[in-house]
């Protein structure tokens, strides 16, 4: 059985051409070359090139989100697209009278995923991460794929509440992203390199491990961490402990 605010939002949004929501700062200056125009969109957006930058661990990152999915029921929300080949595998695995809700600040992303889902059961919202326009409490699973690492701390910071406050209590947020490997791991400098030279923000997730950050900002929240790939990669299963309240945009400061 499906909660009743997951019921109330079992409707079509559509993202409309012309919408308000401005690109942030940090991708227009930062992701041009991965996200933001349509040439770079058509470059990436191929599975051997993903498999690739994560050096093969596509696929069993993919299978672990959908492993962890099978468990709850319910509709799905991700946030952010990643080119919207992982959002038409979720849009398979769906239960019966469940959708996929895909949030993304770029209208560009969600063509893309539009053009390879028909079932009219993905919804798509042209928003900005910081502030979703969706009911609390609202979805079973919510996923990041990816995401958290491309955005700077103040960003990251309010990614994380408007998660948690869209979050079912019986529900998971699944994070999927890197996680700071042994410092003989083989594939360390190569990351390190990416990092220092196209993903400026990334190297939090090296400096600070990630659940212990989430924790700061939302003590009450469970975190279960599945590491792959010699620790380059992580994915954390997030649930609200129970009795906790919803998370808003007040909260606890960044941890220093």
């Amino acid at each position: 059985m499906i909660d009743t605010p997951q019921t109330r939002h079992e409707r079509p949004v559509r993202a409309e051409a012309g919408s308000p929501v401005a690109i942030p700062d940090y991708l227009r200056l930062y992701y041009p070359w991965a996200y933001v125009s349509g040439a770079a969109i058509r470059f990436w957006d191929h599975e051997g090139l993903v498999q690739g930058i994560l050096f093969g661990q596509y696929g069993r990152l993919k299978r672990q989100v959908r492993r962890v999915f099978a468990c709850y029921p319910g509709s799905v929300l991700q946030i952010a697209c990643v080119y919207g080949s992982l959002s038409a595998e979720l849009v398979d695995a769906l239960p019966a009278q469940a959708s996929l809700t895909l949030v993304d600040v770029l209208a560009a992303q969600l063509r893309k995923a539009a053009s390879k889902i028909t079932d009219s059961r993905l919804h798509l919202v042209h928003a900005d991460s910081r502030q979703l326009p969706l009911p609390g409490q609202s979805f079973r699973k919510v996923l990041s794929f990816f995401l958290l690492h491309e955005q700077p701390a103040e960003v990251r910071q309010q990614t994380v509440r408007e998660a948690l406050r869209v979050l079912h209590p019986q529900g998971v947020w699944v994070i999927v992203d890197y996680d700071r490997p042994c410092a003989w791991h083989p594939c360390r400098p190569v990351v390190a390199l990416s990092f220092r030279y196209l993903e400026p923000f990334a190297g939090d997730l090296w400096r600070q491990d990630l659940s212990s950050w989430i924790r700061a900002l939302a003590p009450t929240v469970d975190i279960r961490k599945t590491s792959f790939f010699g620790g380059l990669y992580q994915v954390l299963e997030v649930r609200r402990s129970a009795g906790s309240t919803t998370y808003g945009q007040a909260g606890l400061p960044l941890p220093s």
